[in-house]
C-alpha cells in the first residue's frame, strides 16, 4: 500500500501541511477535512485506499500543522481558504482529481469544482452539505450571528470551541461511544487551544453564511456538470441531516447515497465500510 509521507509546502507565503500516500500515477483523491479537525481525520481511510489511489490530505490554513497567519494579514473566509487549496493543487501538480469533502471541506471543494469543473473526476461527500434542508436546528445560534454580527452573538459561539463540545461532536449519534478513539478529538482540542485559534474559528463560523449563499450556485454546478457523486453519510449527524444527502439526487440523478448508523465523524467508526463504498463507486 506504500508509505504515508508528510510534507509542508509554501503556497504564496503560507506553509501548508499535507499527508500523501499511493502511487503518483494512480487516480487522485484530494481529501478535505472539516471543523474542528485536520488531515489526521483520514488516518484510517488512507491505508485502505492507497493501493488503488493517490491520496492527498492537506490541513486547511489555521488547522492542524498548516500555518495560521495572523488575522491582520489573512482574512479568514471560505473563499480565501479555497484560494489557498486551489493554489496548493497547482504547486504540487494535481491536474485532475476527485474530491472527498467533509463539513468545512465541502464548501472549499465545491468552490474548486465550480471554478474548474474539467479538473474534477468525482465527488465523495461525507456529511458535506450543499442544501438548505441539510442544515439542522443546531445551526440556529450560528445563524443568529450571521443575521446580527454583534459581539454578544459572537461570544455565544465560544461553547462550540470547548473541549467538551469537540468530544460531543465525535461521540453524538454513535451507538457505542467506546468505539471512538480519543486520538482524533484530543488532537483537535490541542490545535483549538493555540493562541489566536479561537478568534480564527469564530471568524469562520461567521463566514459560513457565504457558503449557504452559494448553495444555488453549487446546485447549478451539479446540474450542469453532473460529476459522479457518492454521498457517505453518518445518519445521526446533529448538524447535517440525511435530507441534505438525499438532495444530491435531485441535481445529479445518478448520485449514490449511503447512510451509516453513526454520527458526524463517520470515519471514526466506519472507515472499512466507507472505503468499500468508494471502491464500489469507482468500479461502477
Amino acid at each position: 500500500m506504500g508509505t504515508v509521507t508528510f510534507r509542508k509546502v509554501d503556497v504564496d507565503g503560507i506553509r501548508v501541511f499535507y499527508r500523501e500516500a499511493g502511487p503518483k500515477a494512480a487516480p487522485t483523491i484530494l481529501l478535505l477535512h472539516g471543523f474542528p479537525t485536520a488531515g489526521h481525520m483520514f488516518r484510517d481511510l488512507i491505508p485502505r485506499l492507497a493501493d488503488r489511489f493517490r491520496l492527498v490530505a492537506p490541513d486547511l490554513p489555521a488547522f492542524g500543522q498548516s500555518d495560521m497567519p495572523a488575522r491582520g494579514t489573512f482574512t479568514y473566509t471560505f473563499e480565501n481558504i479555497a484560494n489557498v487549496i486551489d493554489r496548493l493543487t497547482e504547486v504540487i501538480g494535481l491536474r485532475r482529481f476527485a474530491v472527498y469533502v467533509f463539513d468545512y471541506g465541502a464548501p472549499v471543494g465545491f468552490r474548486l469544482a465550480m471554478r474548474r469543473p474539467e479538473r474534477i473526476t468525482a465527488i465523495i461527500s461525507q456529511n458535506g452539505n450543499a442544501y438548505a434542508e441539510g442544515l439542522s436546528a443546531g445551526w440556529n445560534p450560528i445563524r443568529a450571528y450571521w443575521e446580527v454580527p454583534s459581539q454578544a452573538n459572537r461570544e455565544a459561539l465560544r461553547t462550540l470551541l470547548s473541549p467538551e463540545t469537540t468530544v460531543w461532536q465525535y461521540t453524538h449519534g454513535v451507538p457505542d461511544p467506546t468505539s471512538v478513539s480519543p486520538d482524533g478529538y484530543s488532537l483537535d482540542n490541542f490545535y483549538l487551544a493555540r493562541p489566536g485559534a479561537d478568534e480564527v474559528q469564530l471568524d469562520l463560523l461567521g463566514d459560513y453564511k457565504s457558503n449557504v449563499a452559494l448553495y444555488p450556485a453549487f446546485q447549478q454546478y451539479f446540474r450542469t456538470s453532473r460529476p459522479p457523486l457518492l454521498a457517505v453519510w453518518g445518519k445521526n449527524d446533529p448538524f447535517f441531516l440525511p435530507p441534505g444527502a438525499e438532495a444530491f439526487r435531485r441535481d445529479i440523478p445518478g448520485a449514490v447515497v449511503r447512510f451509516f448508523d453513526t454520527g458526524h465523524f463517520a470515519l471514526e467508526t466506519h472507515a472499512d465500510e466507507i472505503a468499500a463504498a468508494i471502491r464500489d463507486f469507482v468500479a461502477s
